[in-house]
């Protein structure tokens, strides 16, 4: 049986190559005069350059061509410091949809776009959009990661409206690419234009998108000869001032940094921040949480969010780690109290990262962060004393990923954290293979992590995890089947992150999708999955988890779907209970459903709703979840969206509290609303004033009596006598949260930026969890507010520019 399964998929794997569809190809000449970039096409060297024309259509529909009165032509030009495009966009004016955004956001606009690859690889390329408002995008692209619009280069554009269209003008200097000095090189472009009105794109060189990455469909751009790569030195300067109050104390402050990239070789660069500053990232989104796992947030600050694609592999790598909370323990009396810092300073990352003409990817990162203690008082004597709770301590990543075949690569990923003293160390290391046959029709993925903790006071650990996939790519109809282990003792979550381990799980999906439309829809797709789920150890069943997913678009640009989620039978829930004992629930159900009316129109709204419930003797679980979204854009400079999400559950049962070491579960009534206001006012593509709001209150209330497992059953009982009035600690909860931002971004020079920012915030945590929602909301505008005001400066330096500076002055004496 295994040797006709390896045969399988030796066989799906040779497969030979599909035919290669021919390529456009553009040639390009060295303009003597560079052209002047400001959307009128009355420079001399776009008068006899080769026009790229004939677009193709790849979405809704697939090879239709426009008609003339709609065509698109564009021309391209270079010399020793850029690369100069120019677009003629044709179309009714009257029609064009013209929203102003914030950077990379491409809102209700067309777009433009130039994606272009100095390796040809088909697998790495950089986008650079502007929409017809003049707002720019960009972003790094890969089959593994995506579209990453974190990443931002300094370049320069031009927009205009015309009686017949639209003309866009860009200037994308060397110093945004990464390439080797070469004689007479080809490089991979690709052309699109985007028709919001119709969700219409097109693309220069026509796109499969039934099979393989879109990298695989680009044209080939010829004449770029004798350029050399620039000496890549780019200066971020900065200045912050921060004012903030709370409680009646108000702090001051003004800090001074540098952030710098650094081309070290033609193809790898140096991020550095040396002065760390992340005092305008954003508030998380707190929640309460009643799960076994630790809450999680996103990223929000831009250094750790931009052009790190190649640290994302393997999944070993999650940035929040790196100047968070303080990981040590305190042991303290009744009569203590403390002041603990709620996160740790970064005092300096360092990052390296690129990729060579034959596809090897490197990077290597480094930051590390100062000692960190807590002050502990004696709440008799009032004597303090200082604890170290996080150690000077040192996080790397090292990652080595060759990528081949235009579609495929193998990673090797290492992490390592290094703490001073008795505090633990963390090491972790995966191999992870992403393979796809030549005709882009199957893949197999592979990882294989080890991770190995040094608790210093205790024995080291040494944990495996693993993963393997195998699917059908292409078509319509498309599968996969995988299987995801992990043992007891894997551990990445000193600089990754590892909800749970101790998992031995199997899984098939396959889906079914349109390309093109159908009757009266755009496309369509459903998704279905079934996963058989196990602990590793001891190999115990834990539950079968299925899922249905459908998703379409009509032509009228509205969406709508449905989901369905179910768990049939029972369930063996092992982390609930807190101490590794089962926890039974059986036959969970949920059904939902959604609609998204058309974002072209001034006002839309997104809507969705579930429904859940427990089939299972002795419960009486039911959920519902609403939440409804309007929006208006009240005109090409104004957006405004409110969202309200209301949650309701009756019966949930889960972890209460521990009672002399003995984990306590109850039945719990929750509700949870959540209101966000967010509103832009974009005065041009470089200026805009935005406001963000949320508000998210929750509350549980258990029922009185109290459960206890019986032993090792799974099941529970009320007969050892546990309830709210003779336990040590109250369960329930009213938790209460605000979040107020209104900032102003203005970038007064390219790649330069003023950021002003107002922000204030509150949290409370008590028991009364009967209140309402207006007595909770008064009880927490009882609580101090927290006031913050900071304005920061970022001027961008090109060493490029300076040593023109120097140039002319030379030449001028």
């Amino acid at each position: 049986m295994i040797k006709r399964f390896v045969f399988f998929i030796l066989t799906m794997l040779a497969v030979n190559g599909i035919h290669a569809q021919a390529k456009k190809a553009l040639h390009i000449k060295r303009a003597d005069v560079a052209p002047i970039i400001d959307g009128v096409l009355d420079d001399s060297v776009w008068e006899n350059a080769e026009i790229a024309t004939d677009f193709i259509q790849f979405q809704p529909e697939i090879g239709n061509k426009n008609p003339n009165e709609q065509r698109t032509e564009v021309k391209i030009t270079y010399d020793d410091e850029a690369i100069y495009i120019s677009a003629y966009l044709y179309d009714n004016p009257d029609l064009i949809l013209r929203q102003f955004t914030r950077r990379d956001d491409f809102g209700q606009s067309d777009f433009f776009m130039v994606v272009l690859n100095p390796n040809n690889d088909a697998q790495n390329d950089t986008n650079f959009a502007v929409t017809s408002s003049g707002t720019q995008a960009d972003a790094l692209v890969n089959p593994t990661i995506g579209e990453d619009f974190t990443w931002n280069a300094v370049w320069d554009s031009a927009v205009k409206i015309v009686d017949d269209g639209w003309i866009v003008e860009l200037k994308i200097p060397y110093r945004a690419l990464r390439f080797t000095a070469q004689e007479e090189p080809i490089w991979g472009l690709q052309l699109h234009r985007h028709f919001r009105r119709t969700r219409a794109q097109f693309t220069w060189n026509p796109i499969d998108v039934t099979q393989g990455n879109i990298g695989l469909y680009h044209g080939e751009l010829y004449g770029l000869n004798n350029i050399k790569p620039p000496i890549r030195l780019n200066l971020y300067p900065f200045s912050t001032g921060i004012a903030s109050t709370f409680d009646g104390e108000s702090e001051t402050d003004l800090n001074f940094g540098l952030d710098l990239k650094y081309g070290i070789t033609d193809n790898l660069t140096l991020d550095a921040t040396l002065v760390p500053d992340f005092s305008q990232a954003g508030f998380d989104n707190l929640a309460l949480n009643l799960g076994p796992f630790e809450q999680t947030f996103a990223e929000q600050r831009q250094f750790f969010t931009e052009g790190v694609d190649l640290f994302s592999k393997g999944g070993l790598f999650f940035s929040r780690r790196i100047g968070n909370q303080p990981s040590g323990e305190l042991n303290l009396t009744d009569d203590e109290s403390v002041d603990l810092p709620n996160e740790v300073k970064v005092l300096n990352v360092v990052k390296v990262s690129g990729r060579t003409k034959k596809g090897l990817g490197i990077g290597l990162l480094n930051a590390i962060t100062e000692e960190t203690s807590a002050t502990i008082t004696d709440d008799i004597t009032g004597e303090q004393r200082q604890e170290i709770v996080e150690p000077f301590a040192n996080y790397n990543v090292l990652v080595v990923d060759q990528q081949f075949n235009g579609n495929s690569s193998i990673s090797l990923i290492n992490t390592n954290v290094l703490r001073e003293g008795g505090f633990r160390d963390g090491n972790a290391t995966a191999l992870v293979s992403n393979f796809q046959n030549k005709r882009n029709t199957y893949q197999v993925n592979t990882e294989l992590k080890l991770s190995h903790v040094n608790f210093q006071t205790s024995e080291a650990e040494t944990g495996f995890s693993s993963s393997f996939l195998i699917g059908k790519t292409h078509g319509n109809f498309r599968y996969s089947a995988e299987h995801n282990f992990a043992d007891t003792k894997y551990d990445i979550n000193d600089l990754g992150l590892n909800l749970r381990n101790n998992f031995n799980n199997f899984g098939i999906d396959a889906s079914y999708q349109t390309f093109e439309p159908k009757g009266n829809l755009n496309s369509y797709r459903i998704t279905g999955s079934v996963d058989y789920e196990q602990l590793a150890s001891p190999n115990t069943f834990t539950g079968i988890a299925a899922r249905l997913d459908f998703f379409a678009q009509h032509k009228s640009l509205n969406g709508f779907g449905f989901n369905l989620r179910s768990r049939p039978g029972k369930q063996f829930n092992f982390f609930e209970s807190r101490d590794g004992r089962p926890f039974i629930f059986e036959n969970f159900v949920r059904l939902g459903g959604f609609y998204s009316s058309n974002y072209n129109k001034p006002f839309a709204f997104d809507f969705s709703g579930s429904i859940a419930s427990i089939f299972e003797d002795g419960r009486d679980f039911f959920s519902y979840n609403i939440r409804f979204s309007p929006r208006f854009r009240f005109n090409d400079h104004i957006l405004l969206i409110f969202n309200s999400e209301f949650d309701r559950r009756r019966g949930e049962r889960g972890f209460a509290t521990f009672e002399d070491d003995e984990p306590l579960l109850g039945n719990r009534k929750r509700r949870r609303i959540t209101n966000t206001i967010s509103a832009n006012y974009s005065f041009n593509s470089n200026n805009t004033l935005a406001i963000n709001f949320r508000h998210n209150w929750d509350t549980v209330n258990y029922d009185n009596e109290l459960f206890t497992l019986i032993g090792e059953t799974g099941r529970v009982t009320t007969d050892t006598g546990f309830t709210l009035d003779n336990i040590s600690s109250d369960p329930n909860v009213n938790f209460s949260t605000w979040n107020f931002d209104l900032s102003y971004s203005w970038q007064f020079a390219p790649g330069s930026f003023l950021t002003a920012l107002y922000r204030n915030q509150l949290l409370n945590i008590n028991e009364r969890s009967e209140d309402t929602f207006t007595g909770s909301l008064d009880t927490l505008f009882d609580e101090p507010i927290q006031h913050i005001f900071s304005l920061r400066v970022q001027y961008f330096i090109d060493f490029n520019g300076i040593k023109s500076i120097f140039k002319k002055n030379n030449t001028s004496s």
